[in-house]
């Protein structure tokens, strides 16, 4: 009868010893680090990955663990403000940087261990570092082999106040460099107005181009066509006395049948004309008809005979 009694009595123990196992146990990964408190204090911190123990009933002040991460995180920061750079413009800015907890004590101590707290606090450095680094610049430098530059001092201006939170900064990104709608138009305003000066000094240049080489062209047409007068006059002025020489050879050798040519010429240019019809008064008897005359059957006028040359 006692015997049966103790049963329940050893199941209950072995159930409180589980029970108390299992609130005293822990396990740390290797992506997690924990901190031990006990009443709200540090005890502990576990950044190696493995099984730990601590006091049991949590919910009665006796030790609590709170997982703080181990990895590397990102924070993004994006949509902000438009940067302003120097010389007074403003450009739109994204970027990021990697960051991780190396002090989780600390991380506690400033954030209560909240990881939206620190990223809140970050962003807000991480925009004014930004905008310090920005403002001693130009925008052309973030397209420049100056952006490596930037992105380390912008690192190096986070890394104090992010050790004050238990972080350790990485790496700072500039993800996106970009003009705003206002900067934007102005810049393409002036883009184009510099390109439409230059449009006009290369057409100016060949316009000035244009007229010299006109210029030269009609003072070569002046002097070829000088020339080529002065040479066609040379020879239709020796045209025409090898002209003359040959007839005066041939009124020499036949008069007679040059003047009947020099008649035939005379006749086709007077009594052809292009409306078909010619009118003339002249005397039968004149010598413009001489040889109509002998064509009638009349006796031309005698001509003295011209021994043939020898």
């Amino acid at each position: 009868m006692f015997k049966g009694n103790r049963i329940p009595i050893i199941a209950f123990v072995l159930g409180l010893i589980l029970v108390l196992i299992y609130a005293s146990v822990f396990v740390v990964n290797e992506r997690e680090q924990a901190i031990v408190l006990r009443f709200g204090e540090i005890q502990d911190v576990r950044t190696e990955p493995g099984l730990y123990f601590k006091a049991p009933f949590a919910f009665a002040g006796f030790d609590t663990v709170q997982i703080i991460e181990d990895r590397l995180l990102r924070l993004d920061l994006v949509d902000s403000p438009p940067v302003q750079v120097s010389g007074g413009r403003f450009y739109e800015v994204d970027a990021f940087l990697t960051f991780q907890i190396t002090d989780a004590r600390r991380f506690r101590e400033q954030v209560s261990g909240d990881l939206n707290s620190a990223a809140a606090r970050l962003r807000t450095r991480f925009d004014a570092a930004l905008r310090r680094v920005y403002g001693l610049r130009g925008f052309e430098a973030a397209l420049s082999e100056e952006r490596a530059e930037m992105m380390a001092e912008v690192r190096d201006l986070l890394r104090p106040d992010a050790q004050q939170l238990g972080l350790t900064i990485e790496d700072v990104r500039i993800v996106r460099t970009d003009l705003t709608a206002e900067v934007s138009q102005q810049t393409f305003d002036r883009m184009t107005a510099e390109r439409l000066a230059e449009a006009e000094r290369i057409r100016a240049r060949g316009r000035e181009n244009a007229q010299r080489i006109r210029a030269v062209a009609d003072r070569q047409v002046i002097e070829i066509l000088s020339e080529a007068r002065r040479e066609s006059e040379i020879l239709r002025g020796e045209g025409d006395a090898e002209r003359n020489r040959i007839f005066a050879e041939a009124f020499t050798r036949d008069p007679e049948f040059f003047e009947f040519y020099r008649s035939m010429i005379a006749y086709q240019r007077a009594l052809a004309q292009d409306d078909g019809a010619t009118t003339m008064v002249l005397s039968p008897d004149s010598e413009f008809f001489q040889f109509f005359q002998d064509a009638q059957g009349r006796e031309p006028a005698p001509r003295p005979t011209q021994a043939s040359p020898q």
